[in-house]
């Protein structure tokens, strides 16, 4: 879903910071991966930070970005 600067995040320098806690998932456990090859749907939250930039004059696209936590915030 498209994020808006100001509502939904801020630019602090080179870095975008999130309102709302942004969750990536890890690494499938064994009963999660087992469930799943028997066709058993398991969903968790796993966000994902795509940012369309201009650089050059050329439109950029930077995908899967990492969600880094900082400490004290959410």
């Amino acid at each position: 879903m498209p994020q808006q600067r100001g509502a939904d995040y801020e630019l602090r320098g080179r870095t975008l910071v999130f309102e709302r806690e942004l969750k990536k998932e890890g690494r499938l456990g064994l009963w999660r991966w087992f469930l799943g090859a028997w066709g058993i749907g398991t969903y968790r939250q796993n966000d994902s930070i795509d940012v369309r930039y201009t650089a050059g004059g050329a439109p950029r696209l930077a995908e899967g970005l990492d969600i880094e936590h900082v400490p004290g915030e959410v």
